[in-house]
């Protein structure tokens, strides 16, 4: 990691560039005031010059490496306590200004290793302190020792090492509570249960309480659901949508809030809002959801998304404050857009579903059942040739059985493309040219349309649009032959340079019920004209457009280059 984002080496530079202040400082002020100290005199102003050349040191070491080891920043901890021990025992003892080096190792101390290490530096400090101050009482036998400056500065690095564990704890909890938000599962799970309970057991994580309450309701349905997590067990129930109020209080409805007990006669109630925190007396909860789920010392947390509302209740965490509102406020919000994202995905597939239903319906009408009805009009004209021509009966029969078979093998690969890919078999895939060139022919065997085909060289289409260009064109032809009773059709495929592709398909028959030229937009507001070919053109991404009259009609397609994709 690079030292510049990296928490250690921030702190290594911090306490480097602080260490030479300090020895600068002190250096320069016992220059500017020759009487400090008063004792041992030239042994103080070495051990200063010796510490400042150390801390020059230091600061450069630091500043040039990359990633400070834990051991480097131990062993000049402990070189600081004893650097700190001697200015004190060289100076004036229990009255020696040197006595708040200790405050900076603690400092240090926070900065590296949070509450733990401000600890055992604090009781570190204190006992160099006293054992220097005892030596120079007891072995020295200083006449100018007083206990009272060592007891009033003993409390005072007490006070302060208390003060600056606080600090680290109160760090190393931030930090634990920012690394399980992070680590949030982002997985969603297909059933609703999964989810819910991986999110309940994460919360109590996060939230660091033992019980965790869950209750929400779906806009698009009327039932309140209740997902509950506690020691590792999960229940889940479904219920009316006021089977239990409002959950909580009605002026406590639009706060989050926390009541360190909801069993006594009036509680009390910290409610948290854009007004900031206040103060409110009475029952917060719902008596019934109270007592079901004995909810006593109580954080509830109300959230609203896309798909659904609801409210977090946090239960039983020992020593709740305004912090945990904040928190719990965020833990809500993450609650809700994992329940949103969930739903959305299944609003998504169910999108999908339908549209797949709509394209197979497309399908099916453009593909198997225009062939069949083809089929059953010529089956017709057969069976009048059977006494009067049985010859031209059986070539017609004969023609027939190749379109059934042709059919046949439409049908099946219909069937496997709507099977999963891994079953799916690989089909060689032919030019777009040459499946319009076949479906030419086979027009003029189903249905006696003598068509005309006309096709400019065209880049390599891939197979799925090349199945829909393929449905559009049959569609425009059938729709030409039973709806126009034309008997001769011009189509014309073309590749333009910007990827789009164009397709035209005229015919000689009577036209549409309505007669002139009309876009895309005009068919799609009017309702009229081809409504499945309409259709499939707009789910490309294309515009449709027509132009009828009583002797005949054309449609021009365009399909962008990005329906390829």
């Amino acid at each position: 990691m690079e030292p510049l984002y990296s928490p250690q080496s921030r702190a290594e530079r911090l306490i480097a560039t602080g260490r030479v202040v300090l020895a600068v400082s002190s250096l320069f002020a016992v220059w500017l005031d020759p009487a400090e100290p008063a004792k041992y005199a030239d042994v103080a102003y070495a051990l200063l010059a010796v510490y400042v050349v150390y801390a020059v040191a230091i600061a450069l070491l630091v500043w040039r490496s990359d990633a400070p080891s834990d051991r480097q920043a131990l062993v000049t901890h402990a070189f600081d306590l004893v650097f700190f021990s001697l200015f004190i025992y060289f100076t004036w003892g229990s009255a020696s200004p040197f006595t708040a080096y200790f405050v900076f190792a603690q400092v240090c101390a926070t900065l590296r290793w949070q509450w733990r290490g401000t600890l055992w530096t604090g009781i570190v400090s204190l006992g160099m302190f006293l054992a220097v101050n005892l030596w120079v009482a007891l072995v020295v036998d200083d006449p100018a020792f007083q206990v009272y400056p060592v007891i009033v500065r003993s409390v005072y690095l007490i006070v302060v090492a208390v003060l600056l564990g606080y600090l680290g704890y109160h760090e190393e909890h931030t930090r634990r509570e920012m690394a399980l938000l992070a680590a949030w599962p982002q997985d969603v799970p297909r059933q609703i249960e999964a989810l819910v309970r991986g999110l309940l057991e994460h919360a109590t994580q996060s939230m660091g309480a033992p019980r965790v309450l869950l209750a929400w309701v779906e806009r698009e349905e009327p039932w309140l659901y209740l997902a509950s997590w506690s020691a590792g067990a999960f229940a889940w129930s479904r219920s009316a949508p006021q089977s239990f109020g409002g959950l909580v209080a009605e002026p406590l409805r639009q706060y989050s809030f926390l009541c360190l007990d909801a069993t006594v006669p009036e509680p009390a109630v910290l409610r948290r809002g854009p007004e900031g925190l206040q103060r409110w007396r009475g029952a917060p909860l719902d008596r019934e959801l109270r007592d079901r789920y004995e909810l006593r010392a109580v954080l509830s947390l109300p959230f609203q998304g896309e798909s659904v509302e609801g409210r977090l209740f946090v239960a039983d965490k020992v020593s709740m404050t305004s912090d945990d509102l904040v928190l719990g406020e965020v833990v809500a919000g993450v609650v809700a857009a994992r329940l949103d994202l969930f739903y959305l995905n299944q609003s998504l597939q169910e999108a999908v579903a339908t549209e797949e239903r709509l394209r197979l319906a497309r399908d099916l009408h453009d593909g198997v059942l225009q062939s069949l009805t083809g089929i059953g009009l010529r089956l017709a004209a057969v069976r009048g040739l059977l006494e009067e021509d049985p010859k031209r009966a059986r070539e017609a029969l004969d023609a027939l059985q190749q379109l059934i078979t042709l059919e046949q093998r439409d049908l099946r690969f219909f069937i496997q493309e709507l099977k999963p890919p891994p079953l799916a078999p690989v089909y060689e895939e032919r030019s777009l040219g040459v499946r319009i060139a076949e479906l030419v022919q086979r027009m003029e065997l189903e249905w006696g349309l003598r068509a005309e085909l006309q096709t400019q060289e065209m880049e390599h289409v891939p197979e799925p649009l090349a199945r829909e260009v393929y449905l559009v064109v049959r569609e425009a032809l059938v729709n030409a032959v039973r709806h126009g009773q034309a008997t001769v059709v011009r189509v014309e495929i073309a590749s333009g340079e910007d990827g789009q592709l164009s397709l035209s398909v005229a015919d000689n028959g009577r036209g549409f019920p309505v007669a002139g030229k009309f876009t895309h937009a005009d068919l799609t507001a009017g309702g009229f004209g081809p409504r499945t070919l309409l259709e499939r053109v707009t789910a490309l991404r294309g515009l449709l457009s027509l132009e009828s009259s009583p002797a005949g009609a054309r449609l021009d397609i365009a399909l962008p280059s990005g329906a390829r994709t």
